[in-house]
C-alpha cells in the first residue's frame, strides 16, 4: 500500500524527490521532465526557496499596456492564469488616459508588530506601563537591524490596547516600525521577538505570540481616475456602473466578487514582482471588513457627468528582500516598471487594482462578463483538446460564433477540421 510517509524526505536531493512522487504517483518520464526542465528559476534557487522541491511551475507572464499614472507612462508586468485580465487592465487604461490617467498617493511605509501579553491581573496598569517604558522598548527594538536604522527605517513607536476574548482580557502591544523599500516580515518579526521578553518584565505578564499583523493601515496606496462618460460608452454606462457600485457597497455577497475583480489585477502584479500575494490579499480584505464588509472601490459621477474612481487598500510591497531579489524574473519585472522604490510601487499597483475593477464594473454594465471571457476561454479549451497552430483560430471562431465554448463540442469543431 502506498504511503505519504516518506522518512527523511527533505534531506533528499530534488531529483531524488522527484523520482519518490513519481513512483507513488505513477509519473511518465515525459512528466517527470516537465516538472524538472526549469526555465528562468534555476533548480537550484528554488530548491533555497521553498522545502520538499522537485521542480517549479509555470504562469503565463503578460504586460498590460497603456498605463499613465502621475503623469508617467508604464508597462504593467503581470502574472495570471485568468483569461481576458491582462487585455481588461489594459483597457481601463487606455480609456483613463483620456482624462489624465491615474493619480495616486500613498500614506508610508510602515508596518505594525503584535505583541501578545496575556495573564494579567491589572491589564490597564501594564497598558500605562507600556508608555512609561516606550523609549526603552524602542531602543530594544531597534538594536536589531543597524542597516534598516541607517536608512531611516526602523521602530518609531509603541502602542498599546486592552481588547477582550474568550480567554479574557489581553494586552496587545503594537510596534509601530517604518521598513523603508522591503515588505517589512522579517525585520518586524525579529523586532518583536526581541522586545518580548523586556514587556514580559514590565507587564508582569505572559507573552504568546509576536508577529508582524498584515493589515497594515499605516501603509495605504491610493489611486483615482477620471473616465471620460463618452470614451467608456456614454450616460447609461456611467449609470449602469454606479448601479453596480451600489450592489457591491450593499450586498456582501456582490461584494465579495466585487473585490476579488480588484485582486485579480493587484494579484498579478504583486506575482510578477516576486511580493507575498497573501499577505496582499489578507490585508485587502480585513481592510474591506472594519466596518462591515465593503468595496475596496468607489465610484460617483461629477459635475460633467463623468465617472470618478477610487481605490485605496493596504498595500506591503517591497522591492528588496525575499523573492524580488532570488527570482530573476521579478528583478527583470521590477525593471520592466522602471522603479526605484517601493511607494511607487504600492502607487502603481493600487492604480491597477482601480483598472480591472473598473474594466469587469463596465463589462457588467453593457455586454455582461462572459462575453469578454468567451474568446479567451475558447482559445484555452481548443488547446485542451489538443489543436495546434492555426487549428486553435478556427476552433475559436465557431466555438465563439456557436456561442458553445464547451469540450465536448470543441473535440467535435477539431475532427471536422482534420478530416
Amino acid at each position: 500500500m502506498k504511503s505519504s510517509r516518506i522518512k527523511g524526505f527533505y534531506k533528499l536531493s530534488v531529483e531524488e524527490r522527484l523520482n519518490k512522487v513519481a513512483e507513488f504517483s505513477g509519473l511518465s518520464e515525459e512528466e517527470k521532465n516537465l516538472i524538472y526542465n526549469t526555465s528562468s528559476l534555476s533548480i537550484d534557487v528554488a530548491d533555497r526557496m521553498i522545502e520538499n522541491v522537485i521542480g517549479t511551475f509555470e504562469l503565463p507572464f503578460g504586460i498590460a499596456t497603456n498605463f499613465l499614472i502621475d503623469g508617467r507612462d508604464y508597462l504593467i508586468p503581470m502574472v495570471i492564469e485568468e483569461p481576458s485580465v491582462v487585455a481588461a487592465a489594459s483597457n481601463s487604461a487606455r480609456m483613463a488616459r483620456v482624462k489624465g490617467g491615474f493619480t495616486t498617493s500613498y500614506s508610508g511605509s510602515t508596518m505594525i508588530g503584535q505583541i501578545q501579553v496575556t495573564k494579567l491581573q491589572n491589564p490597564y496598569a501594564a497598558k500605562f506601563e507600556i508608555y512609561s517604558h516606550k523609549d526603552e522598548i524602542i531602543e530594544k527594538a531597534n538594536e536589531q537591524d543597524p542597516v534598516l536604522i541607517e536608512l531611516g527605517g526602523g521602530c518609531k513607536d509603541v502602542k498599546a490596547r486592552v481588547i477582550e476574548t474568550t480567554r479574557g482580557q489581553m494586552l496587545i502591544v503594537h510596534l509601530i516600525v517604518d521598513v523603508k523599500d522591503a515588505m517589512g516580515a522579517n525585520a518586524v518579526n525579529t523586532m518583536c521577538e526581541a522586545v518580548a521578553p523586556l514587556i514580559e518584565r514590565i507587564t508582569k505578564g505572559r507573552v504568546y505570540l509576536r508577529i508582524i499583523s498584515n493589515l497594515a493601515t499605516y501603509r495605504l496606496a491610493r489611486a483615482k481616475a477620471v473616465f471620460d462618460k463618452e470614451a467608456i460608452g456614454g450616460e447609461e454606462v456611467v449609470d449602469g456602473i454606479l448601479e453596480a457600485y451600489a450592489f457591491a457597497k450593499a450586498d456582501p455577497f456582490r461584494c465579495a466578487t466585487h473585490n476579488k475583480g480588484i485582486m485579480n489585477g493587484i494579484d498579478a502584479v504583486v506575482i510578477a514582482t516576486g511580493n507575498d500575494f497573501r499577505a496582499i490579499e489578507a490585508g485587502a480584505h480585513a481592510y474591506a471588513a472594519i466596518n462591515g464588509y465593503k468595496p475596496l472601490t468607489t465610484y460617483e459621477k461629477n459635475e460633467d457627468g463623468d465617472l470618478v474612481g477610487t481605490i485605496e487598500l493596504p498595500m506591503a510591497v517591497g522591492i528588496v528582500g525575499g523573492a524580488t531579489t532570488v527570482n530573476p524574473l521579478s528583478k527583470i519585472a521590477l525593471k520592466i516598471l522602471g522603479i526605484k522604490t517601493a511607494e511607487e510601487l504600492a502607487r502603481i499597483i493600487a492604480a491597477v487594482g482601480l483598472a480591472q475593477n473598473f474594466a469587469a464594473l463596465r463589462a457588467l454594465a453593457t455586454e455582461g462578463i462572459q462575453r469578454g471571457h468567451m474568446e479567451l476561454h475558447a482559445r484555452n479549451i481548443a488547446m485542451m483538446v489538443g489543436a495546434v497552430g492555426d487549428e486553435i483560430d478556427k476552433v475559436v471562431e465557431v466555438l465563439v460564433r456557436e456561442k458553445k465554448v464547451r469540450m465536448d463540442r470543441a473535440k467535435e469543431v477539431l475532427e471536422e477540421i482534420r478530416s
